[in-house]
């Protein structure tokens, strides 16, 4: 558009001022127009040719050029406390991503982790040793760079400031058997890395701890109940038995009932104690058993068991009509190769493998079976009486993760005079650190979620 400048000035001169303000507002309006009009059509805004991203990106597809190799050559593990760890501590980042629609947190893939954990077995000291593979001189050190990732939404990871601020004034516990000693650990040293856990109490084997953080008036303990109910265990450190365990399938284990109520948070975990040779009673009535042939004893199977004492745990809870969160933690799988534990077993592999590639064992089946069935009917009735009744489902993720386990690495420097020693493998625990720490991003995205 082409505009004379000088037939405005003569009319500013020749008529009324009002009229002169009118003619320019319109002039401007027309110029506006013209103007947006213009950026519309010329490319300056393309809003209408951009498609609209609904999903979003998965992290391998972003960066798989960056990704190639990193298991074979990983950064060395004495600078892992020097790298960045901005996407782990970043509040920020987890009000970016996080989802207005639930998603399935435990379906997904393991993906490489550059930054690799936040703590080593050097800045934690609260690593028991059978998990301390690094001190016990596990060679490679590729396992610590993987992070769990779901498939249908991003999971932040762990934010121990932020976490740490939302439990102050509260208390946690996580109650099973050495898998919840082994995962309280891995809490324990992330927290850590914000404020050190003081320990205030501990059972004369140390098998039940409590840590407090004093500047957020937080405590976490690991309680010792294997069982989840009253048993009667004659079995030394090294699980050597003198005779069958007795389990009261009719009673829960006053070890973490009588704490109940001054909880906030709970994760309950069991199941694999209940392959073990045992005596059933009920209401002080011999039952049955389970792999018991030296006793006339009514052969009872551990799914038997393990519903009964699941149902009490489940019908405890759902009455106690508790305003905290409760997880049940289903059970984690073993990944012995070429035999079990007393019988030249081994985790061998320094990777993570591929849906499908590892399958569960014949008694951990029954024992998830269980669980699930369980936990389904439980459910229904937590979320009528309003008690926030959660499952945590690990099995799948943690079935991928043949790498993570100690195997020899239980033990200090195990081929040191010998390189073709024997030892027992540990292909049931985990190394700290390592894939037990994304258990904890699993956890605080439920916490938030609510």
């Amino acid at each position: 558009m082409n505009w004379n400048w000088k037939a405005s000035w003569w009319f500013v001169r020749k008529n009324n001022y009002f009229l002169v303000k009118f003619a320019v507002s319109i002039l401007l309006v027309g110029l506006s127009f013209r103007l947006l009009f213009s950026q519309s059509t010329t490319g300056f805004s393309n809003v209408e040719q951009t498609p609209f991203i609904d999903e979003t990106m998965r992290p391998e597809s972003r960066n798989s050029k960056e990704f190639e190799g990193i298991d074979k050559r990983p950064p060395k593990f004495e600078d892992i406390d020097q790298m960045p760890t901005d996407s782990v501590n970043s509040s920020e980042d987890r009000d970016q991503i996080h989802q207005t629609e639930k998603c399935d947190l435990f379906t997904g893939d393991w993906i490489p982790n550059p930054a690799g954990p936040v703590y080593t077995n050097e800045s934690c000291h609260l690593i028991e040793n059978h998990q301390n593979c690094m001190m016990n001189g596990r060679p490679d050190t590729g396992y610590l760079y993987w992070r769990w990732n779901p498939r249908d939404c991003e999971l932040p990871q762990f934010d121990s400031e932020k976490f740490l601020e939302m439990m102050r004034n509260k208390a946690w516990a996580l109650i099973g058997d050495s898998i919840a000693r082994n995962h309280v650990q891995s809490l324990l040293c992330m927290l850590s890395k914000v404020e050190p856990a003081v320990e205030v109490y501990h059972d004369a084997e140390y098998k039940s701890r409590r840590w407090h953080f004093p500047v957020h008036n937080f405590t976490i303990s690991v309680i010792w109940s294997p069982f989840l109910a009253k048993a009667d265990i004659f079995e030394n450190y090294d699980g050597v038995s003198t005779s069958e365990l007795e389990l009261h399938l009719d009673q829960l284990d006053k070890t973490w009932t009588d704490l109940y109520s001054s909880l906030d948070y709970m994760i309950f975990s069991s199941g694999k104690w209940f392959i073990k040779t045992a005596i059933y009673y009920d209401n002080t009535t011999i039952l049955g058993c389970h792999y018991c042939p030296k006793r006339n004893l009514t052969e009872l199977g551990i799914d038997f068991a393990y519903r009964k004492v699941l149902k009490n745990l489940f019908d405890f809870i759902i009455a106690s009509n508790h305003k905290g969160m409760i997880f049940f933690m289903t059970t984690t799988p073993s990944h012995f190769e070429n035999g079990e534990w007393f019988s030249g077993g081994s985790c061998r592999r320094t990777t993570p493998v591929k849906e499908g590639e590892f399958e569960l064992n014949h008694m951990i089946k029954i024992l998830r079976n269980v669980e699930l069935e369980e936990f389904e009917k439980a459910e229904a009735d937590a979320s009528k009486k309003g008690v926030n009744l959660k499952l945590l489902d690990l099995m799948e993720l943690s079935l991928l993760r043949p790498d993570g386990h100690p195997g020899p690495y239980r033990h200090f420097y195990p081929f040191a005079k010998d390189k073709n020693a024997k030892v027992i493998n540990d292909c049931l625990h985990w190394c700290l650190p390592g894939p037990i720490d994304s258990w904890n991003d699993l956890i605080m995205e439920m916490v938030v979620s609510g």
